[in-house]
This record gives structure tokens, sequence and C-alpha cells, in this order.
């Protein structure tokens, strides 16, 4: 998902060499609405053919609501492995809604291909969509009034996995584009467009590229991109008013970071608020919140099956303690994390003598990074660890069963700073 409307080589090469599985070559489709008015009539395919791992690129120009349902251009989607949308004008491709186009689209993802695009192509590929069919918006008018009739969203075309609830927006720093980015969110929780009353921005900056994978991973490829949550009612969204809403929750991705859409963090970001339309200073900047990462006060109780880091529990509401039982040798729980960037964290787990229990710390592809193994049944587990890359992470909490077992419970408690 890219910023601007060019292809960006490094994002692209990853996402071919992930579908591929480092081996043979796969068939991209482009499809734009209307044609290059300058220099090769084909841009995307030039810089996608020059990549390892890439057989064939297909262009297709459609320009009708119509064109989503020939025969030839469906054929080509469907026997491809990526469908790359161009820039250009979303409202077009939102015209495809409905039509044979969508879910031929949707079949290329669903046998493990992928979709992307720039610019109105990274906006297609949200399941809300800007689709500016009635004009461009700034953000001094989005915020001015978030029922601005060049506000018009286009619902129930792609709803990729693990991205529920996002509005894309591109070209996102250099057209400040944080203020209507607000708006649409604001926009998507008041009129229930998304569920359970939050709403996510994903802002990409020009010359930068998202890519997410398979597992809900997103990994930025260039200078910036910006996901921005709103998680309450505005407190004030309606026509011909100014947005009034409140700490919106904003995280900025650097070269290389990365924000897990399936498990979204809770800590990491820094906040902003909106008052009678005027937004805070320094949308694009900040101190990421210090208290986030703080105990709740409460206890987590293991949840079977959660054997597995795809089964953990989700700890990312930060519990003062877990707590559960090994009543199987061999028995293994899991639990899922969220740290920021200088957040250290203390385990200490006191273990029933039914049972000697290790306890591993490990990142988000499941490499150990801290562990505790003292022997005997009884034995007391303490890991510690401190985040010091940038941004946030997700982590994984393993007390597995090294001897013995039991129903007698374990508890473990959290500490962070």
């Amino acid at each position: 998902m890219n910023g601007d409307g060019k292809i960006n080589a490094a994002s692209m090469k990853a996402a071919v060499d992930a579908i591929r599985g480092g081996t043979g070559s796969i068939d991209v489709v482009v499809l734009a609405g209307s044609a290059p008015t300058s220099g090769s009539a084909t841009p995307e395919c030039d810089a996608v053919m020059a990549l390892p791992g890439v057989n064939s690129c297909t262009s297709w120009t459609l320009t009708a609501a119509s064109d989503g349902n020939n025969t030839q251009v469906n054929a080509d989607i469907r026997n491809a492995e990526f469908v790359y949308f161009a820039g250009g004008d979303q409202c077009r491709y939102a015209a495809w809604k409905g039509t044979a186009l969508e879910a031929s689209v949707e079949s290329v993802v669903a046998k493990g291909g992928g979709s992307g695009g720039g610019s109105a192509g990274h906006h297609i590929n949200s399941p809300v969509v800007y689709d500016a069919c009635k004009g461009s918006v700034t953000s001094p008018e989005a915020l001015a009034n978030p029922y601005d009739s060049y506000i018009t969203f286009t619902t129930g075309m792609f709803d990729w996995p693990n991205y529920s609830g996002v509005i894309n927006d591109s070209h996102f720093t250099t057209r400040d584009r944080m203020g209507r980015t607000m708006a649409f969110v604001a926009r998507a929780i008041k009129d229930g467009r998304t569920a359970d009353g939050k709403a996510w921005g994903v802002g990409v900056e020009e010359g930068s590229s998202l890519l997410l994978n398979k597992n809900g991973q997103a990994t930025l490829y260039g200078t910036e991109a910006f996901v921005v949550l709103g998680d309450h009612q505005p407190e004030q969204a309606a026509s011909g008013k100014p947005l009034t809403f409140s700490n919106f929750k904003i995280w900025r991705l650097g070269p290389g970071q990365t924000y897990d859409f399936k498990n979204r963090p809770t800590c990491g970001y820094y906040l902003r608020s909106v008052t009678n339309g005027v937004a805070d200073a320094n949308l694009y900047s900040g101190t990421p919140q210090s208290t986030c990462g703080a105990s709740g006060g409460t206890t987590l109780t293991e949840s079977e099956p959660n054997d597995s880091r795809t089964a953990a529990n989700d700890a990312t509401g930060n519990p003062a303690s877990i707590a559960g039982s090994l009543q199987t040798i061999g028995d293994r729980d899991y639990y899922r994390l969220s740290l920021t960037s200088g957040q250290k964290l203390t385990v200490d787990c006191a273990v029933p003598t039914a049972y000697d229990a290790d306890v591993y710390l490990m990142d988000s592809a499941g490499s150990t990074l801290a562990r505790s193994v003292n022997s005997g049944s009884g034995a007391d587990e303490t890991v510690t660890f401190t985040r010091t890359a940038t941004g946030s992470g997700t982590y994984y909490l393993d007390v597995e069963a090294y001897s013995g077992s039991g129903t007698a419970p374990y508890t473990c408690t959290l500490t962070s700073a």
C-alpha cells in the first residue's frame, strides 16, 4: 500500500517473494482507471518486470463501471497472483463494487496472492474507502465540517484479513492529510461504518509503502506512515459544525518499523485532539505515552487452548498478573504482550510444588529473548526484558511444564517501567 502512485521496488519485491515462497515466479495484473498522460503507457508494469520472480505483468485501463464485467479482464486477474491498483481516481475503482472484478480480486487473495496499490490504489484497498466521488477535501475543510459534501465513502468492497475497521489515506505528510484522516475516523465511528465504536486511519507518506503480510503484520518501506485510532464517539461531529474529538491515538512508523493489525497494540502511541475544528500542534510527531504500559491492576486467568503463539491469550491490556495451571506433562501456556520503546518488563512467576515450570519471553517471530529455567518442582522463575527498538512490538510469554503436572495454579506478576 503505497503513499503515491509509483511502485515501491523494495516492498513489491518483498511481496513477490512472500507469495512465491522463494521459488518460481508470479503473474501480476495492473488495473488503472485512466491512461498515463505522458511517458510509458505501462509505468507500473515496467517497474514490476524489473524485479526478480515476476513472470508477466498485464496492464488494463478500464474507464467505465461496466468494464468490471469484462470477461478477459477477469480471466487475467484470476490467473494472476498479485493485483496492483494504479494511482488516479479511486471513485472509478469504487464503481467496480459488485462487478465480477471485485470477486476476481478477492479470489487472488483467497488463493494466497496479494492486492495492493498506490495513491488511489491505496485508498481502494481499505474496508472503508474515502472515494472522493464528489471531489477532494483538505484537512482544514474536513475539520471545519466532517460532513462536508466532498467527504463520501464506499464500504462493502474489499475487507482483507486482519485489516478491518481501517480507512486508508495517501500523500500523507506532504499534503498535510492528518486532519482529514482524523475527520474520516470520527465519521466512521459516528456513522457506524466500523465495529465496536473504533476506527483506524492509515496514512502513508509519498515514497513509502506499507506491506501487510498474511499474519497481519505491516512493515514500512520508506520514510514514514501513521496509524490513527479513534476509540470513542466524537464529542462533536455534525453537519455544518466543526469537529471536536479528544485523544486520537497515533502511532508513527519509521523505516523498517512494524504495526501488528492482527494483534493491535495498546502502547506506543502519542495523543492529539481536535477542538472546534482546530487540531493540536505537532500532529506528525510526539512522545509515546509512558503510562500505557503500566499494569492494569487485574489478573488474567488463562483460557485453553493457548498452547501456541497463534492461540495465545491476550495480555496486551497490561494485567497486573496472569494465572494458570499446567495440567499435563509438556503443557504450554502462551500470553501475548505489547511493549513500547524503552519499556522494561519483569515477569515473576510463583510455581506450585506439583511441577517444575520454565518461562520464556519471545519476540513476534517466536525467537527467545529471555528465559528462566530454574531446576526443581516449585522453583520460582523470573525473566526481564527491555525493548530498545523504536515504536511498539508484540511479544509472547511462554509458561511450560518441564516436568510434572497438576491443577495447582501458577501466578506470574507483570511489572513494567
